[in-house]
């Protein structure tokens, strides 16, 4: 009991009550099913991307549609890493970014006409991408399967506040991605099944990408004039 407890701090950092896991109750079992769910019947999410690397971090602040499957919003770099600053829009398959010196806080509703660069979305060995693909996962046209859910290691880790919201912490499903994540993924969930924070592992980086639902207004995506996705 001590070890589990000793994992599931080291797992929660420096916020949430570090407890050991334990079995979902059928509560909690029912709000890790609909919390995809939930996020494609709002249609979308106002979203803060933290993708870690060794030359200091991206963050991305944007919105992603769940009926689309399209993520858009600002990129900026910390530490040592600006080469990617500027606007950022994604698909299941193609990645367009804007470069910009000195981006704005908040990505313009209607994207730039031009200006843009594409390429293929790598659903492995780059850890933005990565991030980018599961961010699009965590929404779901139907509720996962509450009978499978306690199956595929779901699990209750521990409470946190998020935003304000007080929260349960649970590890779940993986969002549907092949984008190199761990076996699981966890979920800060409100009391109604309400999606505040995920974290994922990715494969080709040591520190977790996180993902915080906050209290931003979601802004829905138009798509960059002009551009046809990479197939």
């Amino acid at each position: 009991m001590t070890a589990a407890a000793t994992t599931a701090f080291v797992l929660l950092g420096n916020s949430g009550d570090a407890t050991a896991p334990r079995a979902l109750t059928s509560d909690e079992v029912n709000r890790l099913a609909i919390t995809r769910f939930l996020n494609y019947q709002a249609r979308g999410r106002a979203v803060t991307i933290t993708v870690p690397n060794a030359a200091g971090g991206l963050v991305v602040t944007g919105s992603v549609d769940y009926r689309t499957h399209t993520g858009y919003g600002v990129v900026r770099g910390t530490g040592r890493d600006t080469s990617s600053d500027g606007l950022i829009q994604w698909t299941d398959t193609t990645v367009l970014v804007h470069p910009m010196t000195d981006p704005p806080a908040a990505a313009p509703a209607s994207p730039p006409t031009s200006g843009w660069y594409s390429r293929p979305l790598r659903t492995s060995g780059m850890t933005l991408d990565s991030a980018l693909a599961i961010a699009l996962g965590l929404g779901s046209d139907r509720p996962d399967n509450a009978a499978l859910l306690p199956q595929s290691g779901a699990a209750w880790v521990g409470q946190d506040e998020v935003h304000g919201h007080r929260t349960d912490i649970m590890n779940g499903p993986d969002a549907d991605t092949k984008a190199g994540t761990s076996q699981t993924v966890r979920y800060w969930l409100g009391s109604d099944g309400t999606m505040y924070r995920v974290q994922a592992d990715i494969a080709s980086e040591p520190q977790p990408v996180v993902f915080d639902f906050d209290n931003r207004a979601y802004v829905p995506v138009q798509p960059v004039p002009g551009v046809t996705p990479a197939p």
